[in-house]
């Protein structure tokens, strides 16, 4: 029997559901097949992705507290805000 992590199913669950509401969104898109209403569900998308990638993140750091020094943990944490900050401005 496979035994798995914790962490890493809740991260395999996440990604799942992620690509679950990616795939409605463009079903939802070519179901209305109007630009206006594309643009607004893919803003909406804009909104899940960082969100799923800050929590997966969090949950593997928190699964690899004991082999990760906390320097590197700061740093990948400054990295994925550095990648959300870069998403929001001009």
């Amino acid at each position: 029997m496979i035994v798995i992590e914790r962490a890493l199913l809740l991260i395999i669950m996440l990604r799942v559901l992620s690509g679950s509401i990616e795939i409605s969104a463009a079903a939802l898109m070519y179901k209305f097949n109007d630009l206006e209403k594309a643009f607004y569900i893919n803003s909406m998308l804009a909104l899940v992705g960082p969100v799923i990638l800050v929590v997966t993140t969090g949950l593997a750091l928190s699964g690899l507290t004991e082999k990760i020094s906390l320097t590197r943990i700061i740093c990948l944490f400054a990295g994925i805000v550095l990648i959300i900050f870069s998403l929001k401005s001009k």
